[in-house]
């Protein structure tokens, strides 16, 4: 029995019903092992992180903190994040994990809308944490693991919800949001299952080390690298901020587990290469995976070559819990579709809105869909139907092996004289280019059209974008290559790296500008 078919099992149910309980099994097991390893290097046994989660536990009961509370926890990596979200499940509250370099008015439309009793920053390891903290007049607490900023919330009423697995154990507030925020409602049994599932992909077991900078208050990071790790009895290495020197050197210490998103990926072999170095040399990794966007044949076999291991892949969201679909590819494999569904999960391209070539609409039902979105059962009946399928956002196909390809978001899809551009077709075709570290391709309306616009991050030497141009032109149709193709020094980014699409006019309005006024 594999440990995702296990989560989902009546003894596993009885066994472990609440996130926290994970920790303590692990403790009691294999006291003696390093459980999580904390950003400034402290490794903590799995006995130490039990106690650690107990003692920050006391701290919020000693605020009020109970049964259906919110805990607002603003925070970056690091060893009390991780604490602060295993204690809230001690005492039946609810995890509310945000960004720290969110903005001011970010922060506070989310803590009006969670209505959160307590809010926790962690002010030792991040300025912007810090600077939260200072604004909201927090007191500062001594921990095991570092001193805290800690503030009382609007506390609002508890959140009802049943005894066990089926409690909301965490609410994240998605990526890009303006106007009203908008929280996804996962519970213990959505966390379970989707710590098992990852662990069980990863053939993870007690002794391997995962590298932890993506972030904990992200999906991602919550399920496939904390959820996954204390699953299995693996050690998490938490890394506050990514850095690619400082990834190069965990690797060479002992990381054994590698998620990350394709920048990760780029910005490594970028510095090795700087240190004349063209593959990873000396290192234990085993496993290494790549997710939050699409891959392409070219950079997939430039990352193998670089890893000496295959780069898996893999597809999901907030509101799935992570894992949805992943690979299990041998290296060298021309595979570059998201994998089948995992075990237990449920996929189908919208039966109502398929086209020709099999391509709509990507909706999963399992034990991994959220509960909903917290105080909007509207938005939630508009994504989860009656017989439970989620409806995604995605567009994507199911080929002849059952494997999912994602071709694009349902709201990115551009029309330009009547055909359809994928985006991840276009920024395939760019990423392909030796120059091109990432690109990010989005649609604009004009003069009753839509045009294609490419923004392109380089090494150097940098081309000019006429050379891309020319790239392109040798691998997409006429009507799928880019109407202008911007080379930019970064772009926009969460801090789990996933680019947003949405800042790019924004970001980059005065250059777009120039290039109008030299076509007019």
């Amino acid at each position: 029995m594999t440990s995702a078919e296990m989560a989902q099992s009546p003894e596993a149910g009885t066994r472990t019903r609440r996130v926290h309980e994970l920790i303590a099994r692990q403790a009691a097991e294999r006291g003696d092992a390093p459980g999580l390893i904390d950003s400034d290097g402290r490794v903590l046994s799995h006995a130490e992180y039990h106690a650690a989660i107990e003692e920050m536990a006391v701290l919020l009961r000693d605020r009020a903190v109970g049964p259906g509370d919110r805990v607002l926890i603003v925070a970056e990596n690091c060893a009390a994040a991780a604490l602060a979200i295993f204690a809230t499940s001690r005492l039946d509250a609810i995890a509310v994990p945000v960004n720290a370099r969110m903005t001011g008015p970010e922060l506070e439309r989310i803590t009006a809308h969670a209505a959160p009793r307590t809010i926790l920053y962690t002010s030792h390891v991040s300025p912007e944490a810090r600077a939260h903290a200072q604004a909201a007049g927090a007191a500062e607490v001594t921990t095991t693991t570092g001193s805290l900023g800690i503030a009382t919330g609007p506390a609002g009423a508890p959140e009802p919800g049943p005894e066990g697995p089926e409690r909301v154990a965490v609410i994240l507030y998605t990526t890009g949001t303006t106007g009203d925020p908008k929280g996804v409602m996962l519970t213990h049994a959505n966390l379970l299952f989707a710590g098992a599932s990852s662990a069980a992909m990863r053939a993870m077991v007690l002794g391997d080390r995962i590298y932890g900078a993506l972030p904990l208050t992200h999906v991602f990071g919550l399920a496939s690298m904390l959820m996954a790790g204390a699953s299995c009895g693996a050690c998490v290495q938490l890394e506050t901020r990514f850095a690619p020197d400082r990834l190069l050197a965990a690797l060479k210490d002992g990381a054994t587990v590698l998620p990350a998103v394709p920048q990760m990926h780029a910005l490594l072999m970028k510095h090795t290469a700087s240190l004349g170095l063209d593959r990873l040399e000396g290192a234990k990794l085993r496993y290494v995976s790549s997710g939050a966007a699409p891959l392409d044949p070219a950079w997939k076999r430039k990352a193998e070559a670089f890893y000496g291991l295959p780069l898996q892949n893999g597809y999901g969201m907030t509101e799935s819990t992570a894992g949805v679909c992943g690979t299990r590819n041998p290296i060298g494999t021309p595979d570059v579709s998201v994998g089948p569904a995992l075990p237990g999960i449920e996929i189908r391209i919208d039966p109502a809105a398929s086209d020709a070539e099999g391509v709509g609409e990507i909706h999963t039902r399992g034990p991994h869909v959220m509960k909903g979105y917290y105080r909007n059962p509207e938005a939630t009946a508009q994504v989860i139907d009656a017989e439970g399928w989620l409806k995604t956002g995605d567009l994507g196909r199911i080929d002849a092996e059952g494997r999912l390809h994602v071709v694009g978001r349902c709201k990115e899809l551009i029309i330009r004289s009547g055909f359809n551009v994928y985006p991840p077709e276009v920024e395939a075709a760019l990423n392909d280019h030796p120059c091109v570290v990432q690109a990010a391709v989005i649609g604009r309306s004009r003069g009753g059209n839509e045009e294609v616009l490419a923004f392109v991050q380089c090494t150097d030497p940098v081309p000019e974008p006429a050379t891309l141009k020319a790239h392109v032109s040798e691998r997409l149709s006429s009507y799928k290559r880019p109407s202008k193709i911007l080379i930019v020094d970064r772009l926009p980014a969460a801090a789990t790296g996933k680019i947003l699409k949405h800042k790019l006019l924004g970001t980059f309005a005065d250059r777009l500008a120039e290039l109008d006024a030299e076509e007019n």
